[in-house]
């Protein structure tokens, strides 16, 4: 290993999933039915919290609930036969709260559990949570948010305050977000019909999500999105997502630029990742930066990209230390590896972007479109990008524009690659 993959080390010995007392707090003992479980819930939280701590538990059965808000040093835990099921009614998620939409600030409906501020907070268990996304209620917004959309970024250009957003009433919440949180734990549950994106930590500190199982096929249904994130380890985890799997954000534009919070030190590992986009993505919200990077020991199963970096003159931001490692990739339909500075609004924008030292090591490919996709600026080429110990097996030539890329032991479709112009 390159003297890089020490810091995934520290990175996972740095990491420490919050603990929590003994103590349990079941949601029937504080009225919560099957039928209407939101009152008992918020009850066992708050006395959980103001007693120190602890365990609130949901038993099994289904259990119809609206917008769950955690608390310091609760620990949800829905045990193995419980289904949380969240309502489809927006209302049920007013008043709006502090959150992001696709990088950008806004107050919008709250995410289905969510947390502000909050110190030593965990969602854990064997059980299920369902949000109950369809083309009949949430996922329907994605072809009716435009407007609301434009609208936020204009806020956003123009240096709106957060409380003076009116974002309108289609934009989608994320399913579970902690939001400026420290000692975050997502453990063991299972992520169905997320509305939108569906694990979505942002501006936290200390994460651990391991051994989740994301099941979500709708526009847009992120699996797990790293938003301007410290200190982050993801493993065990089992992903089939409507878009991206596993994505390193960092706020977009005008509000990436002022917040300016990166996503750095993330370590992925012993993940399998069934992908419609990017197994393993960076960006498109990338103005803060992200860097130091791990992937190791992960399954991708197509049909889009194993590692996709996602910027241009308009999002900005950098990608530095980015390393992947013992991967096996099958079935993808376009590159291995997409870098496309080009991509999407292109060089018309303000921003310079800039990746460098991006390391791919022990990748075997079973089978892809092609091996790259690196397309640089002349002014900002891709910088270090390394290919070590690989084996691809590709139907098409790559495409490697304004980077600087190198092979050691690297084969594609068994003929070893001395030269980029082998790839092309």
């Amino acid at each position: 290993m390159t003297p890089g993959w020490s810091e995934a080390d520290r990175i996972r010995a740095d990491v420490r999933p919050p603990e929590f007392p003994s103590v349990d707090f079941p949601i029937t003992s504080y009225g919560a039915t099957p039928g209407n479980a939101t009152a008992g819930i918020a009850a066992a939280i708050q006395a959980c919290s103001e007693s120190g701590g602890g365990r609130v538990v949901v038993p099994p059965g289904i259990w119809y609930t609206k917008a769950i808000h955690l608390r310091s040093h609760v620990e949800l835990h829905v045990g193995e036969g419980a289904t949380l099921r969240f309502s489809t009614d927006p209302a049920d998620y007013l008043p709006a709260v502090e959150t992001r939409y696709e990088g950008l600030e806004v107050l919008n409906h709250s995410p289905m559990i969510y947390a502000n501020g909050c110190t030593d907070i965990a969602v854990t268990g064997a059980g299920t949570l369902d949000g109950q996304g369809s083309w009949d209620s949430w996922w329907s917004w994605f072809h009716e948010c435009d407007e609301d959309f434009k609208r936020l970024r204009e806020q956003s250009w123009f240096g709106i305050p957060l409380q003076d957003r009116d974002a309108g009433h289609r934009l989608r919440s994320s399913f579970v977000q902690p939001f400026d949180c420290t000692n975050v734990l997502i453990e063991g549950v299972t992520v169905v019909r997320s509305p939108f994106w569906q694990i979505h930590p942002v501006l936290c500190r200390n994460v651990t999500i391991r051994d989740v199982v994301i099941d979500s096929q709708g526009p847009n249904t992120d699996g797990i999105d790293l938003e301007s994130c410290r200190s982050v380890v993801v493993s065990g985890c089992t992903i089939n997502a409507g878009d991206d799997c596993i994505a390193l954000k960092s706020g977009r534009e005008a509000d990436g630029l002022r917040v300016n919070v990166p996503t750095e030190d993330v370590l992925i590992e012993d993940c399998t990742l069934g992908v419609k986009y990017g197994a393993i993505t960076l960006g498109s919200d990338l103005t803060g930066g992200v860097r130091n990077v791990y992937v190791r020991n992960c399954r991708i199963d197509g049909p889009y990209f194993a590692l996709y970096i996602k910027t241009n003159a308009v999002r900005g931001g950098f990608v530095e230390n980015v390393y992947l490692s013992d991967i096996t990739v099958s079935g993808l339909r376009k590159e291995v590896v997409q870098c496309n500075f080009c991509r999407g609004e292109g060089e018309a924008g303000p921003l310079t972007p800039y990746v460098r030292n991006v390391e791919l090591r022990g990748v075997k490919v079973e089978r892809a479109r092609n091996a790259l996709l690196l397309r640089g600026y002349r002014h900002s080429p891709i910088e270090n990008f390394r290919l070590v110990d690989c084996d691809f097996t590709v139907d098409e030539p790559s495409t490697v524009l304004h980077t600087a890329l190198s092979f050691d032991n690297v084969t594609i479709n068994g003929h070893p690659v001395k030269d980029v112009h082998q790839i092309r």
